[in-house]
């Protein structure tokens, strides 16, 4: 049991050390949640933080059951059998595309105030969350991050079940998880805190660890 996402990300932060300061490294979280986690490896491995944004693609009528993702980069991963027992037309798979891209537009926009997406190709990218439940979230980000040729891709999840971990395994390089609990039922069972972030909380880390970054800066010599 976790206290709170936070001392999740430093107990994390503990098992990634060998990334501490690596010039190549980023920290990708999902938000929202995955950010409070991504802010403590940030502030300990001395690694620059922003997001990837990836929304799930809810079934109709029950959006929390999961028959895909859409991730910031345009790419969509599906889950056609999921799909096929909800006998979804294309015409209403696409609205249902079109409502989570317009909102990962508006977290782009509000998260990093019209920055794109850090180039990745030939970098250490640490994509991070807060747990994982069906994985269908990670799964995508990972897919349509491994098409932007990372040198390295690692994935960081404090809590996930075990078949939906040894799925992620196929995608990542390597993959550092701190509790695979069976029975697994919901992700915020295994948090004493588990409040909702708010966009604004998201926000706040990423000044901060902006702040944290440019503080650990070499200083420019004295002309």
């Amino acid at each position: 049991m976790f206290r709170n996402r936070e001392e999740a990300g430093r107990i994390l932060a503990d098992k990634l050390s060998h990334y501490r300061n690596d010039p190549t490294g980023l920290i990708l979280a999902l938000p929202r949640g995955g950010v409070a986690v991504g802010y403590q490896l940030s502030l300990a491995l001395h690694l620059p933080l922003d997001v990837f944004i990836t929304r799930k693609i809810g079934a109709p009528g029950n959006p929390e059951y999961a028959i895909g993702a859409v991730a910031e980069t345009g790419s969509c991963s599906l889950n056609q059998d999921a799909v096929n027992s909800f006998g979804l037309s294309q015409y209403e798979l696409n609205r249902l595309i079109h409502l989570q891209e317009k909102e990962i537009a508006r977290r782009k926009n509000l998260y990093r105030q019209g920055r794109p997406l850090p180039q990745l190709t030939g970098r250490t990218v640490l994509l991070v969350d807060d747990g994982i439940a069906t994985g269908s979230t990670f799964l995508a980000s990972a897919l349509a991050i491994r098409g932007l040729q990372p040198r390295l891709l690692v994935g960081v999840i404090p809590v996930g079940p075990p078949s939906t971990i040894h799925e992620i395994r196929a995608y990542v390089d390597e993959l550092v998880i701190l509790m695979t609990p069976d029975p697994f039922y919901a992700v915020g069972n295994f948090f004493t805190d588990f409040t909702q972030v708010e966009d604004r909380d998201v926000i706040q880390y990423l000044n901060l660890a902006e702040e944290a970054m440019l503080e650990r800066a070499p200083s420019s010599p004295a002309s």
